[in-house]
């Protein structure tokens, strides 16, 4: 017997039916790419990630993992310049967000972000029931003075630094001012932060309901592992420890993720070569006539007055070039292309220039 689709949506949460689902960028699983499209790191990891994973995967796989991530926490706190009491683990920064927004937001309750910005804030709220109110960047992406206005209904706040699409950033002196308006927590979401001149960790020094979260996806090469981390005062960090999952990262991600923040020669040198290949790629994307964001993240943020650009999307498509079009409603579109090796990016740059 046969039940019609609306039969079986009938089953699932008003919220899951009205939801439109994340769209992450492409994983091409066949042909050969250049991937420009989801701001990876175009270099492998540190050879001490790979070394400490396949150590972990001889050891005793049957245990249960350490639920805390204490050795992570211990050399993570040395390397921020905090106390391990002051961390949390999760499954990615996504992971953090989801367990922030339970956390905090309530069926019914508001959850504040910027726009444009990671679209994933929307859909934490919308799972909790609550509503996401987006109040847009000024044009030249600094925050409106409405970001900064209490609600009854106003739980929490997302706020990115640096931003996405954009790679902009805001001094950590005015998200400081922002906070100090604020009665609810700030989630300041430093996904690219090690791309950034600056970092607000100190913040959370300073302010109880501020909190910084980080991901080892981006600057430390490890997409495909799925690790990031909060940093907060150790009261907030007791409370999440109530909402998260048991065993919400297992032993190899906790092995590779130690051993990655532990080589920090290794990622100076990574930092180097990205934020040299992000100036020059961005002069040259300037020369070609687009209009370019000043980014602090490992993409950049391209549009144009002359002509579409969504053309220009499908020809690098075509061409075996993904980069990320985006179009926001009510603020225009544009190509995000992450930062490649200097080969991957004079590519783009070339097949760019032939079709201008």
């Amino acid at each position: 017997m046969t039940h019609p689709a609306s039969d079986i949506e009938s089953l699932f949460r008003p919220e899951i039916q009205q939801l439109s689902p994340y769209v992450p960028g492409e994983q091409p699983q066949g042909g050969k790419f250049i991937k420009l499209n989801t701001n990876e790191n175009p270099y492998p990891p540190s050879q001490k990630v790979i070394t400490a994973i396949q150590e972990a995967a001889a050891a005793r796989l049957e245990r249960y993992p350490d639920p805390l991530g204490n050795a992570f926490r211990t050399r993570a706190a040395e390397v921020l310049g905090v106390e391990p009491d002051w961390i949390l683990c999760g499954n990615g920064s996504d992971d953090i967000l989801t367990i922030l927004t339970r956390s905090f937001v309530g069926q019914g309750q508001k959850l504040r972000l910027p726009y444009p910005s990671y679209i994933l804030y929307r859909t934490l709220a919308q799972l909790q029931g609550a509503s996401s109110e987006e109040v847009p960047f000024q044009p030249d992406f600094t925050l409106d003075a409405r970001f900064a206005e209490m609600s009854d209904e106003l739980r929490l706040i997302f706020l990115p630094n640096p931003n996405s699409p954009s790679g902009t950033m805001l001094p950590p002196a005015k998200i400081a001012a922002v906070a100090e308006r604020l009665t609810c927590p700030l989630l300041i979401d430093e996904a690219y932060a090690d791309f950034a001149d600056t970092n607000c960790i100190e913040l959370v020094r300073q302010n109880p309901r501020l909190m910084v979260s980080r991901t080892l996806s981006k600057s430390y090469g490890l997409a495909g592992l799925r690790f990031g981390f909060l940093i907060a005062q150790p009261e907030i960090i007791s409370m999440l420890r109530k909402v998260k999952d048991s065993y919400n990262c297992d032993s190899l991600s906790l092995a590779g993720a130690t051993a990655a923040i532990d080589d920090q020669k290794w990622l100076a040198s990574n930092l180097q070569k990205v934020i040299a290949t992000r100036g020059r790629m961005t002069l040259r994307l300037r020369e070609l006539g687009f209009e370019v964001a000043d980014s602090q993240a490992n993409f950049v943020w391209c549009t144009r007055r002359d002509r579409p650009v969504q053309p220009l999307y499908e020809a690098l498509k075509k061409d075996k070039v993904l980069v990320r079009y985006m179009n926001y409603a009510g603020w225009g579109d544009g190509l995000r292309i992450s930062v490649g090796t200097d080969d991957q990016i004079d590519a783009c740059l070339a097949l760019l220039a032939s079709y201008l």
